[in-house]
């Protein structure tokens, strides 16, 4: 790959997926300079909260590898440096490293505007380029093409072939249907309603809307400002939303769903 700026490929490690809230635990930088030259950052930080157990399920890292790693404040003027005026490279940053990136930064006291740099996001390429639709899994699946699609009845008869085929490879053997259950997507519990409306995080409960939006947990609103939370009641909230917010009011505060 040739370049005629340099760029810099990196990847965040964070607590969670709540750009406003949730922080970086680990940060990778790779710097990529047009004569091939590189250049590597990076560094476990203390995010100077837990660690959900699931964060570390899925990335390894725990609150003992942390816990006498740098926080992001301590680093952020060398980050800043070491990205300086560079391309940004990665997979899924536009929607998701780069905003919780630009919202450490301002945490810390510094202006991250990344709106400025070319962002080169692999994600995105990828799915603009290689269809995700019934065509292309009938093609990975059955080394077929898939012709006259759209006809109800070849396109059920499409996914019928495509579940056998999942059946065979990822079946480890068994033939029967259930083993595909075993793939299911596991449920979103981030949110408390179908709305979202509230969200969990680090335990509470916060709103996504209105003036308390992302700022303090539902529990403390309800010493500080009850009057608000009887104004949701007298709105159009679900049935669900209404019957946690009389109990807020009365003391009982959710708890939420483990993963």
């Amino acid at each position: 790959m040739k370049l005629t700026h340099p760029l810099v490929a990196l990847d965040l490690e964070t607590t969670g997926t709540w750009i406003e809230k949730d922080r970086i635990i680990e940060i990778a930088l790779i710097k990529v300079h047009p004569d091939g030259k590189k250049e590597n950052f990076a560094t476990k930080v203390n995010p100077a909260m837990p660690i959900p157990a699931r964060v570390t399920e899925i990335t390894g890292i725990s609150n003992a590898d942390v816990k006498d790693a740098p926080a992001f404040g301590n680093i952020a003027g060398k980050v800043l440096q070491f990205i300086g005026e560079a391309d940004l490279g990665g997979f899924n940053i536009e929607r998701f490293d780069l905003p919780l990136l630009a919202r450490e930064f301002a945490d810390a006291g510094l202006k991250f505007d990344y709106s400025q740099h070319t962002i080169y996001d692999a994600q995105k390429i990828y799915h603009l380029h290689e269809r995700r639709d019934l065509f292309a899994a009938f093609a990975f699946y059955c080394h077929q093409e898939l012709k006259s699609a759209h006809s109800a009845l070849v396109d059920a008869q499409a996914a019928l072939s495509i579940l056998e085929e999942q059946v065979k490879r990822y079946g480890q053997g068994k033939e029967h249907a259930q083993v595909l259950k075993a793939f299911d997507y596991e449920p979103n519990n981030e949110f408390f309603d179908g709305d979202r409306k509230f969200r969990w995080w680090n335990g509470d409960l916060y709103m996504t809307f209105g003036k308390y939006a992302r700022k303090e947990p539902l529990k403390v609103i309800a010493k500080k400002d009850p009057h608000y939370l009887q104004w949701i009641l007298e709105k159009d909230f679900s049935d669900d939303v209404k019957a946690m917010i009389q109990g807020v009011l009365g003391g009982r505060y959710p708890k939420q769903d483990p993963p």
